[in-house]
């Protein structure tokens, strides 16, 4: 029989009501962008593919939490096959998540830098690219499943890869988490780099205006991965505890809960910075409109 702390059943409960508000969010952003034709551009296919991949993740970790809920209202320690399927899932979804930040941050430094190259901000391209991230995310598990390092943890309930110096977590955390902030941090900077330059020139008013406001959706993407980061940031400090000591007894419970929190937050704050998402929901007018709408409207009036 295991042993169950108070502080067990709340966070567990805790942890469901926010994966599920996570992923219903997620399906009303989709289905709004699928059948609202005004919501057919390349900008939200990139946000109906980040709806996607937090249903995804937010699916892995209700599965997770309601497994380990049920065997602390037994208090039992089991485990069956389905817990050694959910864990590659979690990690896959987490991936797919936080790359679909970066094509989006990609898109926007596009936009900026290469304006005549049409075909890298076609459908088409950026179709690709986001295929080739879900390819990405489900590879990146293969390594350590094949390896069979996924082990169920008692303590924790729950089937994950162990903390701890080896290659295998080394590799798991720079695929999921350090490769795609870095490439969208980078992306920021250079982006940020790139509109100082076109203020020190002799640029067209309408150009600098359309970079600064895709700077603007580029930071907000930044401050999307910072409150992931913020709340992500006790399991990095665990990963990095275990490099050199034993992590504390329940550390993925705690860890646990604050990505699901985490998970709900960024999807309220992808509605709050997604401009035409928040006129369509709250059919508020006054809201600023779409900054591609408005050059778009420009050129045709200009083409007369």
């Amino acid at each position: 029989m295991s042993t169950i702390e108070s502080w067990f059943i709340p966070f567990d409960i805790l942890s469901l009501i926010s994966t599920t508000l996570a992923a219903l969010l997620a399906l009303i952003y989709l289905l709004i962008i699928i059948f609202d034709k005004t919501c057919h551009t390349v900008s939200m296919m990139l946000v109906a593919n980040t709806s996607c991949a937090i249903i995804l993740f937010a699916c892995s970790m209700f599965s997770e939490t309601l497994f380990t809920l049920q065997n602390d209202l037994q208090q039992v320690q089991t485990y069956d096959i389905s817990c050694f399927i959910r864990a590659p899932f979690a990690y896959s979804g987490c991936a797919i998540l936080n790359f679909s930040f970066t094509s989006q941050a990609f898109y926007r430094y596009v936009l900026v830098v290469y304006p005549t190259h049409v075909f890298y901000r076609s459908y088409k391209f950026q179709l690709l690219l986001v295929i080739v991230i879900w390819i990405y995310g489900f590879l990146v598990p293969v390594e350590f499943v094949a390896r069979g390092e996924v082990t169920y943890n008692p303590d924790n309930q729950i089937c994950q890869l162990p903390l701890g110096l080896s290659f295998s977590i080394i590799y798991m955390a720079s695929c999921v988490y350090v490769f795609p902030i870095f490439i969208t941090m980078i992306i920021y900077y250079k982006l940020i780099r790139y509109v100082k330059q076109m203020n020190a020139r002799t640029t067209s008013v309408n150009t600098v205006l359309r970079a600064r406001h895709e700077l603007k959706m580029v930071r907000r993407i930044v401050i999307i991965i910072v409150i992931l980061l913020a709340l992500g940031f006790t399991y990095f400090i665990f990963i990095l505890m275990s490099f050199f000591t034993t992590p504390p007894k329940y550390h993925f419970r705690i860890a646990l809960v604050l990505l699901c929190v985490s998970l709900t937050s960024i999807t309220i704050v992808l509605f709050v910075f997604t401009d035409q998402l928040k006129r369509l929901v709250t059919k508020n007018r006054r809201i600023e409109p779409d900054i591609n709408t408005v050059f778009v409207l420009q050129t045709a009036i200009h083409s007369r």
